[in-house]
């Protein structure tokens, strides 16, 4: 088992060229956001504008798009999932789940990416529990495209059939098992996240702390990795180097006296940014 640290994460804080533009830093696309979850997929959307990412496209699982504009963050470009699904825009990685919920519809456009896309896929939230119930299903037979699944301990048991005294138990058998049957990067959240890559190489982290037990911070880890992985960075640093932002993030904000008791999803953004430019 190996540490995460800054050490094992050279591209991930390597200063930029100066003559790069914003196409150099990948385009990506988050579907989620249903009826009454508008924020989840702006969370995640928030964070990978923060960490990154060139360009950032919202998809809202809803028939018409709810918001025209995100006041606070103009740079993201709304509207609804089919459209950026059947659109000839080039998207380098989906973060697919944040506010989704189980509706037909998330059903039917989860369905559509995993036969249309070929690009990696972060998938959480209602993605994993839409998984679990096998309404959707990812070819592990024949899974070229990288995937990236970032259970708690709770979706975890059910995609694994377990209780979660169970996974709690054996964290990292866990995510090995989750691993294996997937044939994915496993993204076990939780205090001292565990994550297991294809291969069955098990990585732990220990930043963060208690202020990320509240809504939204999974959306907003869930936009780091893919933010990360659109920037071409290596799975084999996007993922842990996301982990560990993530954590170091909400370290840095408590010891600034933000939190940890109300420490916000949306706070850890510009925390963020401010540890990838040191």
């Amino acid at each position: 088992m190996q540490y995460i640290n800054p050490d094992i994460l050279p591209t991930v804080f390597k200063k930029r060229n100066s003559s790069a533009n914003k196409g150099c830093f990948g385009t990506i696309c988050i579907l989620g956001g249903g009826i009454g979850m508008v924020g989840a997929p702006l969370l995640a959307g928030r964070a990978a504008l923060k960490t990154g990412a060139g360009k950032v496209l919202i998809g809202f699982a809803q028939k018409k798009t709810p918001l025209n504009c995100d006041i606070l963050y103009p740079e993201l470009m709304l509207s609804n999932a089919m459209y950026w699904l059947k659109s000839n825009i080039s998207i380098n990685v989906w973060v697919a789940g944040c506010g989704l919920g189980q509706s037909n519809l998330s059903k039917i456009l989860l369905n559509y990416l995993i036969k249309y896309q070929n690009t990696p896929l972060v998938l959480d939230a209602d993605g994993l529990n839409l998984l679990a119930k096998r309404r959707i299903s990812i070819n592990t037979q024949n899974n070229l495209r990288p995937i990236v699944l970032t259970p708690h301990p709770v979706e975890a048991s059910r995609l694994l059939n377990l209780t979660v005294k169970q996974i709690q138990s054996d964290r990292e058998g866990s995510a090995l098992a989750l691993s294996k049957l997937y044939k994915s990067w496993i993204v076990l959240k939780g205090k001292d996240t565990i994550i297991c890559q294809p291969d069955g190489l098990i990585m732990k982290n220990t930043t963060g702390n208690v202020g990320l037990a509240t809504s939204g911070t999974g959306d907003v880890l869930s936009g780091i990795i893919g933010s990360l992985i659109a920037q071409n960075i290596s799975l084999e640093e996007a993922v842990p180097g996301a982990v560990w932002l993530h954590g170091a993030a909400a370290d840095l904000l408590v010891s600034q006296g933000i939190g940890p008791i109300g420490l916000t999803a949306g706070e850890l953004s510009e925390a963020v940014r401010k540890l990838r430019n040191q």
